[in-house]
């Protein structure tokens, strides 16, 4: 339903304003604010198995990426009751942050220009304990064949320590490797792990892989990062758009697919997500079932760091 000003998006059982419909958030491409309510209602059924539970930051723009955007992690004030929220402990103490747990509330944030999402590693019912290690790959430069090789060797090395991993682009740069975890671990343990298996892939292949954050120390090396695994930190959801020319999506990936040289970090936009579901499906529909225990694989890691 339209007036002029603002359509109406039904999502789930409530219907949902959209102002300023055709309004550009991404100029160059003629992508609409309405295009992007309607890519997240259409694309609900699968980015919300990703989203539910965690506390969410978004990236809004409300002129357009081609003006300057911002971070937003508490809820604004016009938000409607039925938008689930959670109260989670800052450094400038409590925040009341989204949980997106529903169509409805993808459309909201859609109206308000959140552009990309970015959810915790954590679900706000236990915040310290994140379900989720995440490394982080960037290229030095253009040489996206470095950062498939760096997956690879990751998988490889995990599956070495009998991990499942996960791999998708980051619709920015790079790819994202993921192992779930089965929450029993905090923080501080999961971050460590993730630095001491970055440290063996970077001793096998000290040529091509290094975790110096400097830059200016990496010689053209691969950055594996695993700074994000920490409380309160957080990563590009899967199937989330991104704020870039072309409007890119963060998409999973089947491992079968790095082998595709054309794969780029943003090789799928929003046009592309309908069809590719229909054919591949989500490759990371099972992921929320697969969450493991670090205890063996320190073991078997400490074994092999010796």
């Amino acid at each position: 339903m339209s007036n002029g000003k603002t359509v109406t998006i039904r999502a789930g059982r409530y219907r949902v304003p959209v102002s300023n419909p055709d309004k550009p958030l991404f100029p160059a491409d003629g992508i609409t604010k309405l295009d992007l309510a309607d890519y997240y209602a259409g694309i609900a059924p699968h980015i919300l198995r990703h989203l539910r539970g965690r506390p969410l930051t978004v990236e809004r723009y409300p002129d357009g990426i081609d003006k300057e955007g911002f971070v937003q992690k508490r809820v604004t004030g016009n938000a409607p009751e039925w938008v689930t929220t959670a109260s989670v402990q800052s450094q400038q103490g409590s925040l009341d942050q989204v949980v997106c747990d529903k169509a409805a509330t993808l459309v909201f944030l859609a109206d308000q220009a959140a552009i990309a999402l970015h959810p915790w590693l954590s679900r706000h019912d236990r915040p310290n304990h994140p379900d989720q290690l995440i490394f982080d790959l960037d290229p030095p430069g253009d040489d996206f064949e470095l950062v498939r090789a760096g997956a690879s060797a990751l998988r490889e090395l995990l599956e070495e320590l009998r991990l499942p991993a996960f791999v998708k682009t980051s619709g920015s740069r790079g790819l994202h490797v993921l192992v779930p975890l089965d929450r029993k671990a905090d923080f501080d343990t999961v971050r460590a792990f993730a630095g001491d298996v970055a440290s063996v892939l970077v001793t096998r292949q000290p040529e091509r892989f290094t975790t110096e954050v400097r830059k200016d120390a990496r010689n053209g090396r691969l950055f594996v990062d695993t700074l994000r695994n920490a409380y309160a930190q957080t990563a590009v959801a899967p199937y989330s758009v991104r704020a870039r020319p072309g409007a890119p999506v963060a998409t999973p990936l089947d491992w079968d697919e790095l082998a595709d040289e054309r794969i780029r970090s943003d090789s799928f936009r929003i046009g592309d997500m309908r069809e590719r579901l229909e054919q591949r499906g989500d490759p990371w529909w099972h992921i929320s079932r697969r969450g493991h225990s670090l205890k063996p694989a320190r073991k078997r890691l400490d074994r092999m760091k010796a």
